[in-house]
């Protein structure tokens, strides 16, 4: 595995250990504050991916990878699902580990379709970021033959964005039902 690509899993990592600590700092320490900086940190992490995943195929002349690939994708989705994760993790913390607040709501029908559309919106916002980020790669670096692997990351990930985006509007079309209803 290349450099980049166990730096991509330690920030992911790191990623979930500050999402964790800002909510148990929050609940557990009542520390709001402190909670907001370490739930901020977590951009800090995607800045040091971005500046170094640059630094390595503009500075250093690294052919680039897959990894690098990815990392454009990580940093793109992270920037743009960042507050909804949070959100989502913050809704399940006070549930499950606090015993507190209200049971995560399972979404139905349109408002479940509604929701499902959002986030493939925020995915389409996340693949023009990070597709332009590779783009902007692929023109400085010059060489098409270098950049085969972030080519192949756009490919993959344009069929992916087309993928999501079908199953989001067959939401409108057929709609999630609850459990008890679809057995009739």
């Amino acid at each position: 595995m290349s450099p980049i690509a166990y730096l991509i899993v330690g920030i992911e990592i790191g990623f979930w250990v500050l999402v964790i600590s800002g909510l148990a700092v929050r609940y557990v320490l009542n520390r709001p504050r402190l909670s907001a900086l370490l739930l901020a940190m977590t951009l800090v992490l995607d800045g040091i991916l971005l500046v170094v995943t640059t630094r390595d195929v503009l500075v250093n002349g690294a052919t680039p990878t897959l990894a690098h690939g990815i990392a454009a994708f990580y940093l793109s989705v992270s920037v743009t699902f960042g507050k909804r994760i949070v959100r989502w993790a913050d809704e399940r913390f006070q549930y499950y580990v606090l015993k507190r607040g209200p049971r995560p709501r399972q979404l139905y029908g349109y408002e479940h379709a509604r929701y499902n559309f959002s986030g493939s919106m925020l995915y389409l916002l996340a693949y023009l970021l990070g597709g332009g980020y590779l783009g902007l790669l692929i023109y400085l670096i010059g060489d098409l033959g270098r950049s085969v692997a972030l080519l192949r990351v756009l490919g993959f990930w344009t069929v992916s964005l087309v993928i999501d985006m079908a199953i989001s509007v067959s939401y409108f079309i057929w709609p999630r039902r609850p459990e008890s209803e679809s057995a009739d």
